[in-house]
């Protein structure tokens, strides 16, 4: 799971301002914790689609020391992680898309965090990249 501590600081008009410390772009309100939460999500979710797109190191979450975190959601970790891989190996999405005998937008859908892309279209790409995808259900 991939999940970044957020803080919550209450606003003087009774909302709550969100920030990132890992994420310094992430900035957002709630009316109140469950919202505010949720906004983190879609933040965080839109701070590291940004990164991707401009081809930016995405820093890993630290720990949360008590604080709230912004969990995001199973697909969103797993195209990040993916990401994270083909800038640790040096491919680029052409040399990807090659590996896969695919279209480049193909590859472009598999690091869209807003595209629902399949599970086995993802396990292919990080095999493509010598790696597998290893997950955990957990209480």
């Amino acid at each position: 799971m991939l999940a970044y501590p957020i803080e919550l600081t209450p606003d003087d008009n009774g909302t709550l301002l969100v920030t990132c410390p890992d994420l310094p772009e992430v900035v957002t309100f709630g009316e109140d914790e469950a919202d505010a939460l949720m906004r983190a999500v879609s933040a965080v979710e839109e701070a590291l689609a940004a990164r991707i797109a401009m081809r930016d190191e995405i820093p890993l979450p630290s720990p949360p020391a008590g604080r709230p975190v912004a969990a995001l959601p199973a697909l969103t970790a797993l195209k990040t992680a993916l990401y994270q891989a083909m800038r640790e190996s040096g491919t680029r999405k052409a040399d990807l898309a090659r590996r896969l005998s695919a279209h480049g937008p193909q590859v472009d859908r598999l690091l869209d965090l807003r595209h629902a892309s399949r599970l086995d279209q993802i396990e292919a790409a990080f095999r493509a990249l010598g790696k597998r995808i290893d997950f955990q259900v957990r209480q």
